[in-house]
C-alpha cells in the first residue's frame, strides 16, 4: 500500500490504472479488501475520499483522459465560485471516446483554445467561458453575477467567449442574460434592481462604484445619491449589521444620502421603491 499510497498522493487522491500496469495485482487486492473504491471505470481512490468533490472531479479527468476540459458548475468551482452548487462533474471532449455515466456528464464539442486555461496537468474553461457555459441553465445569473463581483471576468470577455461557440443549443438563452447583465450585477438582488431602474427609465446611475473607501450598488453621482440593494445573505449577521452602519455614516458624512432596499421590497413594493428614488432625485 505505501507504493500506491505515494502514487495516490502525487495524483491529488486519485490514479487511473492505465498508467500504472505495473501495480494492477496490487489494486486488484485492494480494491478486493475495501482499501480503494472505484469512483469510475479504471480510476481508483481511497474509501474516505469517495465523496470529495474535489477528488470526484479529479477522478473524472482522470477517467476521461488527453483532450478533456472541465465545464460548468465544476469548473466554476476550480476556478472562481468555490460555494457553487453541487452537480455533475461535466466534461467537454472532441471525440465520442467516452459517454456519460454515474456522475459525468460529457459533451461532444471542442472548446476554442482561447478559452481553456491548464492547471498542470489539467485543462478548465476560463472563468467567463465557464460563466457563459452556465448562463443557459439556474445557475446562469448567479454565476455571471458572481464572476463579475471576483473580477475573474469582464462583461466583454464573456461576450467573446459567446461569439466564438455560435451555434450551441442554449445560445439564445446566454445572449438573452448577458443582455440583462449589462450594467454589470455582484448579485441576483441587484440585477433586480437594475431590471427596476431601466424598466422606469431612470438614468444617470452606475453600479459598483467605489466612493470613499467603500463599494456602494447603484451610484447617481451628480445627485450623490446612493441606492444600497441588501440581500440577507451578506447582510444578515452581527458582523454585517455593525459594518453597514459605520459604511452607511461614513457615506452620510462625505455627503451622500443613502437609501436602502431589500430584495423583498424590490419584488413586491416596487412602486414604493421607485417612489423613493424619484422623491430623492427630485423628479
Amino acid at each position: 500500500m505505501d507504493e500506491v499510497g505515494e502514487r495516490l498522493r502525487a495524483g491529488g487522491g486519485v490514479l487511473a490504472r492505465r498508467d500504472h500496469r505495473d501495480l494492477s495485482g496490487t489494486l486488484d487486492r485492494l480494491l478486493r479488501t475495501g482499501q480503494l473504491v472505484s469512483p469510475l471505470p479504471g480510476v481508483y481512490c481511497p474509501p474516505e475520499l469517495s465523496g470529495d468533490p474535489g477528488v470526484a472531479t479529479r477522478a473524472a479527468l482522470v477517467w476521461a483522459g488527453p483532450g478533456a476540459v472541465l465545464t460548468g458548475l465544476a469548473a466554476a468551482r476550480t476556478t472562481f465560485w468555490p460555494a457553487a452548487p453541487a452537480g455533475p462533474v461535466t466534461l467537454a471532449l472532441p471525440t465520442t471516446t467516452k459517454r456519460s455515466c454515474a456522475g459525468v456528464v460529457v459533451e461532444r464539442r471542442r472548446v476554442p483554445p482561447e478559452l481553456v486555461l491548464t492547471r498542470g496537468a489539467w485543462a478548465v474553461t476560463q472563468p467567463w467561458a465557464t460563466a457563459v457555459d452556465l448562463a443557459s441553465g439556474p445557475h446562469g445569473g448567479p454565476a455571471i453575477d458572481e464572476a463579475l463581483r471576483t473580477g475573474a471576468a469582464t462583461l466583454a470577455q464573456m461576450w467573446e467567449a459567446f461569439r466564438l461557440q455560435p451555434g450551441r443549443p442554449g445560445n439564445p438563452a446566454r445572449e438573452a442574460l448577458l443582455h440583462d447583465s449589462r450594467d454589470e450585477p455582484w448579485s441576483e438582488a441587484e440585477r433586480e434592481g437594475h431590471r427596476l431602474l431601466r424598466a422606469a427609465g431612470i438614468v444617470g446611475w452606475k453600479s459598483n462604484r467605489l466612493v470613499g473607501g467603500y463599494w456602494v450598488d447603484v451610484l447617481f453621482a451628480r445627485d450623490r445619491l446612493i441606492l444600497e440593494i441588501d440581500g440577507w445573505a451578506a447582510h444578515g449577521g452581527r458582523q454585517a449589521f455593525e459594518d453597514d452602519r459605520v459604511r452607511r455614516n461614513a457615506l452620510v458624512l462625505a455627503g451622500y444620502r443613502v437609501l436602502n432596499f431589500t430584495w423583498r421590497q424590490l419584488q413586491d413594493e416596487p412602486a414604493w421603491v421607485l417612489s423613493c428614488i424619484h422623491t430623492a432625485l427630485g423628479r
